[in-house]
């Protein structure tokens, strides 16, 4: 027995026992059946039930369902312009550059493998690019590198609402986005509509006096002022003026999210940020429409200043960087590479790099509306009761309809007509939308959206007869 202790001793001839004392497996037939775990939907969080999130879901099943359909519902860029052999060189570009910059090649390993800085690794070329294309002029630190625009919306909700007294306008109807990230943060927003006419200030400032009335505290308000998602509809120049004076006045925020401007033809107006003396705005802004989708790279340009309990100062961009280390920790070396790559090789200029794509774009909805127009003409239109808006750019433009434009009746337009668009109900954050449909125009070429446009109108057509 000598060198065998006594837990593993047997009795002479017998096998030793391989399982320690009270271990022994319980014979399989006493084994209780394992039952699944059944998780109520009650229990998890409440914007899991809301509508809003289930939007996406909804289109790209009526998209796969119905594949042979004409689709006006995806909001993204032409396929035809992106060139996979593209990326390698903006990749190639960036490490040049950063060679140039006097980096080291174990620097530059580091740089593309490691976690990169929480704020973003190349805040500077982004700086640049807003300096030369868009006359914003903000030192780099100001800018926080983003996982797309929707971390951007994310991050700032989270940071401006600190209380259930604080107040977030949304100019409605309004992208899913921003609603869709304040419905996850439990935060309410307060939807200010646009009128026929796009968006009146006087309507907003009616907004804000009517919260203060309240007890409540007005904190921002969201915008697209170019070619907005989903109206199409352009903020003139007076109107951007008077809205950065009424931010002023009333202490407020305006976020500013415009990523349509450099895809569209034409000088575009100047941003609300060029335009801001006093720190009141914060732009939001991405290059999924600019560069490329699948990069999901966007920034939020935060210099407004923040002032702690010790009197010591910093600013917003260092607290949206601290909310999203606890999020996405960083954003992509590759994907911020391949953007810088690409920034670069522009000298900043996204304006002349989309300068074709734009051309495109611009013809897309002109196509659209010379479409509608021809089988819809404006007297029977009139007397069906349709009309539509004619944006200038963008991707989208709104058609207004006598009947209810909802998922009911996208899926009987996509299975009898063979064509897609999107319930505009989708981007009313209180209701409303129930009688119009958004168009998006970037995604098809010509010949689709003359077949789509003209199995629309016969759509149109159907559902008004009997409406």
């Amino acid at each position: 027995m000598a060198g065998r202790s006594l837990e593993t001793a047997s009795p002479a001839g017998a096998r030793p026992d391989p399982f320690p004392a009270g271990h022994r497996p319980v014979p399989a037939a006493t084994v209780p059946a394992p039952t699944s775990r059944v998780l109520h939907k009650a229990d998890l969080h409440a914007s899991l039930r809301d509508p809003v999130l289930d939007t996406m879901t909804f289109l790209n099943e009526v998209t796969l369902r119905y594949p042979e359909a004409i689709s006006f519902a995806p909001g993204r860029p032409y396929d035809g312009f992106f060139d996979t052999e593209q990326i390698f060189t903006h990749l190639r570009r960036y490490l040049d550059h950063l060679v140039a910059q006097g980096a080291t090649a174990e620097e530059i390993r580091t740089a593309m493998y490691q976690y990169g800085p929480t704020a973003g690794q190349i805040r500077e070329i982004i700086a640049d690019s807003l300096r030369v294309d868009e006359g914003i002029d903000v030192p780099a630190e100001s800018i926080v590198v983003t996982v797309g625009a929707q971390e951007a919306m994310l991050l700032l909700v989270r940071a401006l609402v600190s209380g259930p007294d604080d107040v977030l306008f949304v100019v409605s109807p309004c992208y899913v986005g921003i609603t869709g990230a304040a419905r996850l943060l439990d935060v309410a927003v307060t939807p200010v509509e646009e009128g026929a006419d796009g968006f009146d200030c006087a309507d907003l400032e009616a907004a804000i006096l009517r919260e203060r009335a309240r007890g409540r505290r007005p904190r921002a308000c969201y915008v697209v002022p170019d070619h907005s998602n989903p109206s199409g509809t352009t903020m003139d120049l007076p109107t951007r003026t008077a809205l950065l004076d009424l931010a002023e006045r009333h202490g407020i925020l305006l976020v500013e999210d415009s990523p349509y401007r450099m895809v569209s033809p034409g000088r575009p107006l100047p941003t609300l940020k060029s335009l801001d003396r006093s720190r009141t705005v914060v732009h939001v802004g991405s290059f999924a429409k600019t560069v490329f989708p699948g990069a999901r790279v966007g920034f939020a340009v935060a210099d407004q200043q923040v002032v702690d309990e010790t009197g010591r100062t910093g600013l917003l961009a260092d607290e949206l960087a601290k909310i999203k280390s606890m999020v996405t920790v960083n954003t992509s070396s590759l994907s911020q590479a391949a953007v810088a790559g690409t920034l670069l090789a522009a000298g900043g200029r996204i304006s002349a790099l989309n300068a074709e794509p734009a051309r495109y774009y611009g013809d897309a909805m002109r196509t659209t509306l010379r479409g509608l127009d021809a089988r819809l003409p404006a007297a029977r239109r009139e007397a069906l009761g349709v009309r539509w808006n004619e944006p200038t750019g963008g991707f989208f433009l709104t058609v207004q309809v006598p009947f209810r434009a909802d998922n009911a009746a996208l899926t009987r337009s996509a299975q009898e007509f063979g064509v897609i668009w999107t319930p505009m109900n989708y981007f009313y954050p209180q209701g409303g939308g129930d009688r119009a449909l958004r168009l998006s125009t970037s995604y098809l070429t010509t010949a689709d959206i003359e077949e789509g446009t003209a199995r629309l109108a016969g759509f149109v057509e159907e559902m008004s007869a009997g409406s």
